[in-house]
């Protein structure tokens, strides 16, 4: 028997395109719930849904340690939280039956809480933490437990409803500020031996995730905020290096995934950051996620390939500088083309996340981005179109076309949830067209530079032959559909693109 028994809804299970990537990270928001509330003395368990066959096994988990709270503290790291995929929403709506069925308190906390809390208290919860909900958490439970003399209404941060069915949201707890003084994950509560196999398995190396950072100070108006709103709080580089450290000794990572929203935000952490891990003579590859504006500071990019930066993601959304504008994205195209020139001239890969559908996007706003993929031939991309999410000006222009349909069944649905430029069906197919051209150019690429040490050959290489050769040969006829859906008809947005400013 345990007090509390953590878990979180994002199964990869349940979002083909992640599961046919299989590259699952454990929940490190949870672990972090997990460890604050330990610390407070309370005893803790995990149900990892990220490797879990279903909500059977969550019930399971109910039954096995008989917790007096049971916890969905999602992964406030992991950006799919904030997209509340639909198979998501309806896992964590089963696992609150599953643990009132077992007479659990039920507290809930994630993004989507957050934006849909009467949602979840319909559902059956007991309590929502709006927000953060790291120190919330350990409030409410010492207040419940009579640990603390604070009442419910005197805590900040909870949502619930009063004896009489009212709905009480008490003023929101500030955020921590101090991120060196909370505690490692809980990562002895993670079965490491079925992630590094899944690693070592799928791609012959095991990654493990961390955080530099909470937060993010910048204004893109289609980025939700709903955690942290617009503060964001950092973790002196010595800390960070000092977890690094700790993972090496007890786990020995072969790669680490800085979940950051932007890694490197202040001026010269970068620079602090690669000092230390030198001081320490301590080495990891990794990825990391960064804009191209700060990129372009000083010594950020050595100091990222000092650092053992593997690959850096960039935001690069567009190469129509219009369409940066009217995202309030605050970058301009030519830094998107000389950031990836100066990664790739210090060895650092680089990876681009593409946004398209945007209000007022056409296609020859379109081309430009195809044209700045084909220049600078990332080592890699992510696909998206504009996806509406509660509390950002995006949302606030579009929601009056938004149907009853307002999120994603998974992932790689790739819905117009608006009346977008164009409609699904284009974007669908217009992901395709993208990623032919985009596989068989770097396909052969990547076979150019082996050919030139034919001893690099291997067999596989005849295998991305006739990929790249599918590709190129389907690539027309992709195209001519994607014109054709173009021709659908559709009446866009009207909304201008000013309106996302004011």
């Amino acid at each position: 028997m345990v007090d509390v028994l953590f878990g979180q809804s994002y199964f990869l299970r349940f979002d083909p395109k992640l599961w046919d990537a299989m590259q699952p990270y454990p929940p490190l928001g949870t672990l972090y719930a997990a460890s604050i509330v330990r610390e407070q003395g309370y005893s803790v368990a995990l149900f990892d849904a990220m490797l879990s066959e279903g909500v059977e096994a969550w019930a399971e988990q109910l039954i096995n340690h008989q917790p007096r709270y049971a916890v969905i503290f999602e992964d406030n790291f992991n950006y799919l939280s904030k997209m509340s995929l639909l198979r998501m929403r309806e896992a964590a709506f089963k696992m609150i039956d599953a643990a009132k069925t077992q007479g659990c308190i039920m507290i809930v906390a994630g993004a989507d809480m957050t934006d849909h809390t009467e949602l979840y208290l319909e559902r059956g919860a007991d309590y929502v933490l709006p927000g953060e909900g790291d120190y919330s958490l350990s409030d409410l439970l010492n207040t419940l437990e009579g640990r603390s003399t604070t009442l419910l209404t005197e805590l900040r941060g909870i949502a619930y409803r009063d004896v009489n069915g009212e709905l009480i949201r008490t003023p929101p707890r500030p955020v921590a500020t101090d991120l060196n003084a909370i505690p490692f994950p809980a990562w002895d509560l993670v079965d490491r031996d079925k992630y590094r196999s899944v690693w070592m398995q799928n791609h012959g190396y095991y990654s493990m995730n961390l955080v530099t950072t909470r937060g993010c100070p910048f204004h893109c108006n289609w980025c939700a905020k709903p955690i942290w709103g617009q503060r964001y709080n950092v973790r002196s580089a010595a800390n960070v290096v000092e977890e690094m450290a700790w993972l090496k000794e007890r786990f020995n990572p072969d790669h680490i995934w800085f979940m950051d929203d932007i890694m490197g935000i202040q001026d010269r952490w970068i620079e602090e950051f690669a000092d230390e891990l030198d001081r320490r003579n301590l080495r990891i590859p990794f990825k990391s996620l960064n804009r191209v504006d700060l990129l372009l500071r000083g010594k950020t990019i050595p100091a990222l390939a000092r650092a053992g930066a593997q690959i850096v993601w960039v935001g690069a959304e567009s190469g129509s500088q219009k369409i940066l504008d009217a995202m309030e994205k605050g970058t301009r195209v030519e830094q998107i083309y000389e950031a990836a020139r100066q990664l790739h001239a210090h060895g650092v890969k680089v990876a681009f996340f593409l946004q398209f559908g945007y209000p007022g996007e056409t296609r020859e706003d379109i081309e430009l981005t195809l044209k700045m993929v084909r220049d600078l031939m990332p080592d890699d991309i992510g696909i998206s179109v504009s996806y509406p999410l509660p509390g950002t000006r995006f949302y606030n222009a579009v929601k009056h076309e938004l149907g009853e349909r307002a999120n994603w069944i998974d992932s790689q649905d790739l819905a117009m949830l608006y009346r977008g430029p164009f409609r699904t069906e284009f974007y669908r197919q217009l992901h395709t067209v993208v990623h032919k051209e985009y596989r068989s150019r770097k396909i052969m690429n990547d076979l150019r530079a082996s050919l030139r040490d034919p001893r690099r050959l291997r067999p596989q290489h005849l295998r991305q032959v006739a990929s790249a050769i599918y590709h190129m040969a389907t690539l027309s006829g992709a195209r001519s559909k994607l014109d054709s859906l173009a021709q659908l008809p559709h009446e866009p947005t009207r909304v201008p693109n000013v309106t996302l400013s004011i």
